[in-house]
C-alpha cells in the first residue's frame, strides 16, 4: 500500500550537466529512462568512514566509468580513486569465472567501519573487495543463496544467513562458523519474514544485531508457520510456476517472533524473556555492551515498551519506558545512550519531539517542544530517525525537523537541555544530513522545485567547507522544464492544504485547461515538498506539452504536520475524512477562471491508487483516473499496516466496510485504467482482480494493464517505459 520507494515520483535519480551549446533534449519516457536520462543531475554516492575520511562514487558517468573515489575534508578540492577499478574488475571476473568486458564496478553494499573492506554479493555468494591490495576475497562459494551480510563493528568479521541459519566468517582467519542449526521454510535465524522486512524495518532485512565489542550477536527467530500463504503463478515456462509467499492479512496470525543472543566463542542461544507482545520493534545495544535496548509493541499497536535485557544471562531487567497513543505508536530510530541519560523520540504531546531520561526511565527533561514536528530528511516515510547527530563533548544535539515549514526540511542544534535552538541549514527547500562519524563534518544534499541537488560539505557549525556539486541552473534551461509553483488550498474548515501546480510556458489565464492531479495520502505521507522532483519533472512536463495542468495537493492527515492530524483516519483509513479533504481541494480548483470543470483526472499508484478509486467510486468529481497496485479492500492488506489505524476486521467490521472499493465499484464513475504487476507481494492482485470482478457485474467496462511477474513498484525500465506512455495515451484519449 505504501509509496514504493523506488517509484519515480517521489525519488531523487537526478540530472546531469549539459553544456550551454547543446540543444535542448527532446523529452521521451525511451529518454528518460535510457543511461543519458537517468544520470541528468545525479550526485555522489557516499560513505563516511571512521577516519573522517569520504568514500565517493560519481553517479554522473557513465557506468563503465564509475569507480571508488576518496576525499579528506582537510583536503576537500582533492578527489582521488581510491582504487585502480580496471585492476580489480579483471580480478573479479577471475575470481567468477567470466570475461565480461562490460562488466562495471558497483557501489558496494557496505563498507567495514575503517574502510578497509567493501562488501559485495554477486551471484548470490559473498565477497569482499580488500582496499589496500586492490583483489577480491570470495567469502562463499556454495549452491545455496547467502544474504543479509554485514561487517562486525571492528570490520574483521561478516555475519551472514544461509538456509535460514546464521553464520560468521572471520575475514583474516578466512574461517566460517555456524552458529544455528534449526533453520527451516518456517524458521528463519537471524533474517525477518515479509511482514516485519517491509512494515517494521523499511524494506531492510534486519535481523541480527552485532554488539559494539563484535563478541556476540542478538538475533530474532522468526517462526512463520502460523501465516496464511499468498500464491502467485509465473507463467513464462513451458510448465507455470508456482510461488508462494506468507503473507498475513488483516485479523489473520502474524509470524511469532522471539529474541536469542549468541555469544561468538560460545554459540549457545540464552533466549530472552520478554513480556507478552505482537511486534518487536527495534533492539540496540547500550554502549557498555552488557545491557540491550529491546522495543515491543502491542496487537492494536496503541501501545510500545521500552525494555533493557542483560547481556550474559537474557534476563528481562526492566520496563523503561511504555508510549501510548489514542490512535497507535509510530516506531522511530532516535534512541541515543548518554553517559547515565539517553534521548527518545515521542509524539505523546501529538508532536514528534525529543526527550531526556534517565535509564530508570525518569524524564529528565523535554528537549525540543512547540506546536511543529521532527521530521527525517529523507528514507522511507514510515522510518523516522530526525536525529543525525550527538555531540556528547559539547552536548548538542543535531536534528532534521519542520519547524520552518512543513513542505520543507531544515537542520537544527539543540542543547540537550532544551534552552537553546539553532537552525543550522540556509536555503529554502529540502535538507538531506549526513555526519561523519565523530560528528566534526556533514555533508549536505540540498533542492528546491527549481533547483537540482547540491551536495556540499560543511563542518558541525554549519560553516560551509566546499561544494563537491554546486548549483546547476543549466538543468532548467537546457530541458526548458517548468518548475512547481507552491501554494496552499483551504478546505471548507479552513485548514491550508499544502499544494502545487505546473503549469506550461505560455501559461493564459482566460484559457481553460484540463488538470490531472496525483495523489498518495497515506497518513503521514505528504507529497507536495519544496525539493528538485526528478524524473516526476520531466513526466510532468511532458503532460503540460499536452495541454494539462498537473496538482498535487494533501489532505491534513498526510502533510505529517502532527499525530494530531494523522489519527483523524483512525478506524476509517482511506475513507470518508480525507475524502472530504480532497473534494473540498478539487473543487477550489474547479472554481479557478483557468480550470475546465470538466476535465478533472486523478492518478496514483499503491496508496495513491486506493484514494483514486475511493474518489471515482464515491463521487463524480473526475472524467477519467489511473489507478496503479490499488488496495481496493483492507481486508486483503497486511496485519502490521492495515491494523494499526483499522484495527482488526473482528474489531472494526463498519470501518472495513465503508472504506471497501470493491462494495463501492458498482458506482465507478468516469474512465479507469487499472493497473498491477502480477507478482506484487505486497499489494496482492487479488485486490485488482476482486475489484475488476465487480465492474463486470455491474457491466461497467474499463481499461485495464496487468504486467507479468513484475512487483509492486513495475521497476524495470522496459516496464516504466510501457507504464507511462500507456497513461499519456490513456490521458489523451480519455481527458
Amino acid at each position: 500500500m505504501k509509496n514504493n520507494v523506488i517509484l519515480f515520483i517521489s525519488s531523487l535519480i537526478l540530472f546531469c550537466s549539459c553544456t550551454n551549446n547543446e540543444p535542448t533534449q527532446e523529452i521521451s519516457m525511451e529518454w528518460l529512462y535510457s543511461d543519458a536520462g537517468k544520470s541528468v543531475g545525479a550526485i555522489y554516492r557516499t560513505e563516511w568512514i571512521d577516519n573522517n575520511l569520504l568514500y565517493l562514487m560519481d553517479m554522473r558517468e557513465p557506468k563503465e566509468r564509475r569507480t571508488i573515489l576518496t576525499l579528506d575534508p582537510i583536503a576537500p578540492n582533492k578527489i582521488k580513486p581510491l582504487i585502480d577499478k580496471e585492476k580489480v574488475v579483471k580480478n573479479l571476473m577471475t575470481l567468477i569465472n567470466r570475461n565480461d568486458t562490460t562488466m562495471y564496478l558497483d557501489w558496494p553494499s557496505s563498507f567495514s567501519s575503517g574502510g578497509e573492506y567493501g562488501l559485495y554479493i554477486y551471484e548470490e555468494d559473498i565477497f569482499v573487495l580488500d582496499i589496500k591490495s586492490e583483489i577480491f576475497l570470495r567469502i562463499t562459494d556454495t549452491p545455496d543463496k547467502e544474504k543479509s551480510a554485514r561487517f562486525s563493528p571492528d570490520g574483521n568479521q561478516i555475519a551472514f544467513v544461509r538456509d535460514n541459519d546464521l553464520f560468521i566468517y572471520h575475514i583474516k582467519k578466512k574461517k566460517e562458523k555456524q552458529l544455528t542449526f534449526d533453520g527451516s521454510e518456517t524458521i528463519l535465524n537471524g533474517t525477518v519474514s515479509w511482514v516485519y522486512w517491509e512494515e517494521i524495518f523499511g524494506r531492510q532485512d534486519i535481523g541480527y544485531w552485532w554488539s559494539n565489542d563484535s563478541k556476540s550477536l542478538a538475533f530474532l527467530q522468526t517462526d512463520e508457520s502460523p501465516v496464511t500463504k499468498m500464491h502467485y503463478v509465473h507463467w513464462k515456462p513451458e510448465e507455470p510456476k508456482l510461488i508462494t509467499q506468507r503473507y498475513p492479512k488483516a485479523g489473520t496470525k502474524n509470524p511469532i517472533v522471539k529474541l536469542g543472543i549468541i555469544e561468538i566463542n560460545n554459540p549457545q542461544t540464552k533466549w530472552v524473556d520478554l513480556d507478552p507482545f505482537e511486534y518487536f520493534c527495534r533492539l540496540k545495544w547500550l554502549p557498555d555492551n552488557k545491557q540491550i535496548s529491546v522495543q515491543t509493541m502491542n496487537r492494536a499497536q496503541n501501545k510500545l515498551d521500552l525494555f533493557f535485557v542483560d547481556r550474559l544471562s537474557g534476563k528481562n531487567i526492566d520496563k523503561i519506558i511504555t508510549e501510548v497513543d489514542s490512535g497507535w505508536v509510530n516506531i522511530n530510530d532516535d534512541l541515543y545512550f548518554l553517559n547515565n541519560s539517553f534521548i527518545w523520540q515521542s509524539e505523546r504531546n501529538g508532536y514528534a519531539h525529543l526527550y531526556q531520561f534517565s535509564y530508570s526511565g525518569k524524564l529528565i527533561n523535554q528537549i525540543t517542544n512547540g506546536d511543529w514536528a521532527l521530521r527525517s530528511s529523507g528514507g522511507p516515510f514510515w522510518l523516522r530517525q530526525s536525529v543525525v547527530n550527538i555531540d556528547k563533548e559539547n552536548g548538542f544535539i543535531y536534528f532534521t525537523s519542520l519547524k520552518e515549514s512543513s513542505i520543507e526540511r531544515h537542520l537544527y542544534r539543540s542543547s540537550f537541555d532544551g534552552k537553546t535552538i539553532e537552525k543550522i541549514s540556509k536555503e529554502s527547500g529540502v535538507h538531506k544530513i549526513n555526519f561523519s562519524d565523530n560528528g566534526k563534518y556533514y555533508l549536505d544534499i540540498h533542492s528546491d522545485t527549481k533547483s537540482p541537488p547540491t551536495l556540499v560539505l560543511y563542518n558541525n557549525n554549519g560553516e560551509k567547507i566546499h561544494a563537491l556539486i554546486d548549483h546547476r541552473p543549466e538543468i532548467i534551461r537546457d530541458y526548458d522544464l517548468q518548475t512547481p509553483e507552491l501554494f496552499t488550498i483551504p478546505t471548507k474548515d479552513g485548514f491550508l492544504m499544502p499544494a502545487q501546480i505546473l503549469k506550461p510556458k505560455n501559461f493564459i489565464k482566460t484559457k481553460k485547461y484540463p488538470i490531472i492531479f496525483h495523489v498518495y495520502g497515506g497518513p503521514a505521507a505528504p507529497t507536495v515538498f519544496n525539493q528538485w522532483q526528478g524524473h516526476s519533472l520531466f513526466y510532468d512536463n511532458m503532460l503540460l506539452e499536452m495541454g494539462y495542468l498537473v496538482v498535487k495537493f494533501d489532505h491534513r492527515a498526510s502533510t505529517a504536520k502532527s499525530k494530531k492530524l494523522e489519527n483523524r483516519v483512525l478506524n476509517m483509513m482511506s475513507g470518508p475524512v480525507e475524502r472530504e479533504d480532497i473534494v473540498d481541494g478539487i473543487n477550489w480548483l474547479k472554481s479557478q477562471s483557468y480550470v475546465d470543470q470538466n476535465r478533472v483526472g486523478i492518478w496514483g499508484w499503491s496508496g495513491g491508487g486506493s484514494f483514486t478509486l475511493n474518489m471515482m467510486t464515491n463521487t463524480k468529481e473526475f472524467k477519467a483516473g489511473v489507478s496503479v497496485a490499488p488496495v481496493t479492500d483492507w481486508h486483503y492488506y497486511d496485519t502490521k499496516w492495515t491494523e494499526f489505524a483499522m484495527k482488526r476486521p473482528i474489531d472494526n467490521p463498519n470501518g472495513y466496510e465503508q472504506t471497501s472499493f470493491i462494495k463501492s465499484a458498482k458506482n465507478l464513475h468516469g474512465s479507469l485504467l487499472l493497473v498491477h504487476g502480477t507478482y506484487d507481494d505486497n499489494v496482492h492482485p487479488q485486490n485488482s482482480w476482486h475489484f475488476i470482478d465487480e465492474l463486470v457485474e455491474a457491466n461497467i467496462q474499463f481499461d485495464m494493464m496487468f504486467y507479468p511477474m513484475r512487483k509492486h513498484g513495475i521497476a524495470d525500465d522496459a516496464a516504466r517505459i510501457h507504464l507511462y506512455n500507456k497513461m499519456i495515451k490513456f490521458w489523451g484519449e480519455n481527458l
